[in-house]
């Protein structure tokens, strides 16, 4: 897989793909993660890639013409699969979205800035608008590193263990059971007695209960959307 990122400061995201499993992902050529500043294909001197909005209003508007020349440089070289905007009033990012991406071979993340970016680039280069949450941050790097890191780390051989992935929240809509690790009595607190049984069937009962249970008190939409007789 291969994401391109298109950004205005693209220094935001240097530390985020060189740790942990998204630095191992691309040394295992698994994945390649490119960062495009789009101040480089500014046609003004001084690299200017925002301008005054039509009509009036506070804040800056990103301009046409630099997207459009990153976009159309890189769909040159190569069929991308989909140019995805971040932007706050996007579709709400979840696991379905990234699970279906992980199985593309080219992605475009462009990152919203300032009032956001002219209309004409929304109308016309993009596939897909995500949000990760319904909140405004300051541009949408942020977005596209949480968005790629959900993306790569379900390619097959990411995880050390690929089945980890497939039990996370969310996967069968439900958030993940309650996990314990050793000691099994720490200050008194004991770990379940049923985790401790090794009967794998009375243990996968239990975690099931409890992704339900969980899954009912702290995300009651989902809940009711999925497993209660109303939904």
């Amino acid at each position: 897989m291969r994401i391109d990122i298109i950004t205005c400061l693209p220094k935001l995201l240097d530390s985020f793909f060189a740790q942990s499993i998204l630095k191992r992902a691309q040394d295992k050529q698994l994945v390649e993660v490119h960062v495009h500043d789009l101040r480089d294909y500014s046609p003004f001197k001084h690299r200017q890639v925002d301008d005054y909005a039509f009509g009036g209003g506070a804040g800056m508007v990103l301009m046409p013409e630099p997207i459009d020349l990153c976009i159309q440089k890189l769909k040159a070289e190569r069929k991308y699969d989909a140019v995805v905007y971040m932007t706050p009033d996007g579709e709400k990012f979840d696991q379905k979205k990234a699970n279906s991406f992980s199985l593309l071979n080219n992605i475009i993340l462009l990152c919203g800035h300032y009032k956001g970016v002219d209309e004409r680039i929304r109308q016309n280069l993009i596939t897909h608008e995500w949000t990760i949450g319904d909140y405004v941050l300051s541009g949408g790097e942020l977005a596209a590193a949480v968005v790629s890191d959900a993306i790569i780390r379900l390619i097959p051989g990411v995880l050390s263990d690929e089945t980890s992935a497939l039990t996370d929240s969310f996967q069968d809509d439900l958030l993940a059971p309650p996990v314990f690790t050793r000691p099994a009595e720490y200050k008194g607190w004991k770990v379940p007695d049923v985790l401790l049984s090794g009967h794998e069937a009375e243990i996968e009962k239990w975690r099931t209960a409890q992704a339900l249970e969980r899954t009912k008190v702290r995300r009651p939409d989902l809940y009711n959307k999925h497993f209660s007789e109303e939904g």
